[in-house]
């Protein structure tokens, strides 16, 4: 009896493989990203604590300017005590003698250095964040380093609306040039280089006097645009057994280049009623900024690429300061907080 045997000849680079791809199968990876260098992250911005402080309210524009006109010095030097640079909103200012006699008054509140402050947060924004790991500590639980760098958005917008009951200030000059011509239309302005037959005013002022119960409505609109940016290093520390779960500290430079306009407007509500006295002006200003940052972020991957990531951050940025025609608007970035969500791409 013949006995047939036969033998299979298998490779040995082949059972390399087989058991190579057994072992692919039977154990999992043991980092999702591990070999990812980059990684970018798009997230959504919440700032807070970021305030907006209004001042010079009820200035109308300093020396020489009030609610319902003013009185300045003109190109003569207000020869002989007189001035053709002057202005009026209507003839109610005008007094019949005895009031006293043939003046002009202009009115201010004599809160002049009221102020106020308004913080409308949260804001909404955007920042776009990359990271660049330069190296790992092996036997510091696979701690990861690298560089992060990041630019963001966020608009900045404060509606502030006051009301102040104050006391009125009344100023007369006495009016002067051709006797019995009074300005021929209204709102009169007269101008630097008047004409010698223009209406004048005699200066100095009469003795001011104040009078209770007045009331300033004060409206102010800020918006700025926050265009910034930081750069620092990092640190990332993984859990888990995969090491999908990370969390990563980083610190350094921040920049904001600010674009920022503002309007304001003032109604004065004389003593015993009438009609207010509307007061108003804007303006735009662009700054730039400098300070610096800390920040925390969690991180969680979803395969090898995508993942997502949430954090707070810690900006100073210092105070914005500008004056838009009399009214000073400052916005406080010195202690910003920014709250993030957003999703990553690594690779």
């Amino acid at each position: 009896m013949k006995n047939n045997h036969h033998h299979w000849a298998v490779p040995l680079s082949g059972v390399l493989l087989m058991g190579a791809g057994l072992s692919a199968i039977a154990a999992p990876d043991q980092a999702t990203y591990f070999d990812s260098t980059n990684r970018v992250t798009l997230s959504m911005r919440f700032g807070l604590n970021i305030q907006a402080k209004f001042s010079g309210i009820g200035t109308a524009a300093g020396s020489g300017h009030y609610f319902d006109g003013y009185v300045l010095t003109d190109s003569t030097g207000n020869y002989l005590g007189y001035t053709s640079y002057w202005g009026a909103n209507g003839p109610s200012q005008y007094n019949q003698p005895g009031q006293p006699a043939n003046t002009f008054s202009f009115h201010n509140p004599v809160n002049s250095s009221a102020g106020s402050s308004a913080d409308n947060s949260p804001y909404l924004g955007l920042e776009l964040t990359y990271d660049r790991q330069l190296g790992v500590k092996e036997d510091w639980h696979h701690l990861r380093y690298g560089v992060e760098g990041a630019v963001n958005y966020m608009n900045i917008s404060v509606d502030n609306h006051s009301s102040y009951g104050t006391a009125v200030s009344t100023t007369p000059y006495t009016y002067g040039g051709v006797p019995g011509v009074l300005p021929s239309s209204w709102p009169y302005q007269g101008a630097y280089n008047g004409n010698p037959n223009d209406p004048t005013l005699g200066v100095p002022a009469l003795p001011t006097t104040t009078t209770p119960g007045g009331n300033l409505q004060v409206q102010d609109d800020f918006n700025a645009n926050l265009w910034g940016g930081r750069l620092g290093p990092y640190v990332e520390l993984p859990f888990g057994k995969q090491e999908q779960f990370t969390l990563a500290l980083s610190s350094g430079l921040a920049l904001g280049l600010v674009d920022a306009s503002e309007s304001w407007n003032e109604a004065l509500t004389l003593p015993g009623g009438g009609a207010p006295i509307r007061i108003s002006g804007s303006g735009n200003n662009f700054d730039v900024l400098w300070g610096w940052y800390v920040s925390g972020t969690a991180n969680y991957q979803l395969n090898k690429q995508w993942g997502l990531a949430a954090g707070v951050q810690f900006q100073d940025l210092g105070t914005y300061t500008h004056n838009f025609s009399g009214r000073t608007a400052q916005l406080d970035l010195s202690q910003s907080v920014f709250f993030q969500f957003g999703v990553s791409y690594s690779f």
